[in-house]
């Protein structure tokens, strides 16, 4: 079998399966041993999350007997190896690095999410043109065909808010809320025509029952979110999870205090940004402004 990307609900789960056998006190080749694998490398590849776990031998091996534990450990399984992840992961492999892998996963399981945006428009809620404007203004993308797949993978993303043709049956749409600072609404990202475009596509997505977008206005002036844009991942099947995207690389926090600091600052901007019928107000006089 093939090693599976070791993605952070892989990783989680494989740290699971490592606690089991540590509280058992088996070592790498003496749990090897008992569940029939070839030796401890194998074991070890699947604590590393880079190969998929039989979940019934682990259970009856370490004779977990925790109903709540096994049903929490079985449904990280399912969620870390949906049929829409594989599908995406083997599509864009050339352009999704290791880290980006962890914030698709998390958007893809996410039941809801909460966003502040600095600079510029969150990737869900872009156009393509908007979108490849910002990805070819990078320095990261060297060749016209990564700025394509980018873009493309990028469209693709945007399904998780909605339920889209040959998805799992029982995957609702993801719930956003998002915090718009006004710089990001402001700046021409791809020129006039472009830019009037995703404003457009903006009121267009406020109307989406599951879409809420508000406007944190310059006149705001000093706030809490000026460290730059977060992103919360609320999940089912596990606590939050916040991404940090700094220039270089991602930052990913689950312990509790952070998320909690976070889980401030996004309500503190949300009471002090605009309600969602003034975001809208807000968003077409800019609109005007750009014609």
């Amino acid at each position: 079998m093939p090693d599976a990307k070791p993605t952070m609900l892989r990783r989680r789960l494989g740290s699971i399966l490592k606690t089991m056998r540590v509280r058992t006190g088996l070592n790498l080749a003496e749990a090897a041993k008992l569940l029939g694998l070839p030796g401890p490398p194998a074991l070890s590849k699947i604590e590393n999350g880079k190969q998929r776990p039989d979940l019934e031998k682990f259970f009856t091996v370490y004779k977990v007997k925790d109903a709540a534990r096994i049903a929490e450990t079985i449904e990280i399984a399912r969620l870390s190896d949906s049929a829409r992840q594989r599908r995406i992961f083997t599509q864009f492999r050339d352009v999704i690095r290791p880290q980006f892998a962890d914030f698709l996963e998390l958007e893809e399981i996410a039941t809801h999410t909460d966003a502040y945006a600095a600079l510029a428009i969150p990737g869900l809620l872009q156009t393509a043109a908007y979108a490849h404007a910002i990805i070819q203004g990078g320095s990261v993308w060297s060749t016209a065909r990564d700025v394509r797949n980018f873009v493309e993978l990028r469209m693709k993303r945007q399904e998780v808010l909605a339920i889209a043709p040959g998805d799992e049956p029982s995957r609702e749409p993801l719930t956003l809320r998002c915090v718009l600072d006004e710089a990001s609404l402001r700046r021409a990202v791809g020129g006039p025509v472009v830019h009037r475009g995703q404003l457009e596509h903006l009121l267009l997505m406020s109307k989406l029952p599951n879409v809420e977008l508000r406007v944190l206005p310059f006149a705001s002036g000093a706030h809490t979110g000026m460290d730059g844009s977060f992103t919360i991942f609320h999940l089912a099947a596990s606590d939050p999870v916040v991404a940090v995207e700094p220039l270089t690389h991602s930052l990913y926090f689950d312990e509790d205090a952070r998320v909690a600091r976070y889980t401030s600052v996004f309500e503190f901007l949300l009471d002090h940004a605009l309600n969602p019928a003034a975001t809208q107000d807000f968003i077409t006089r800019i609109v005007k402004d750009a014609t």
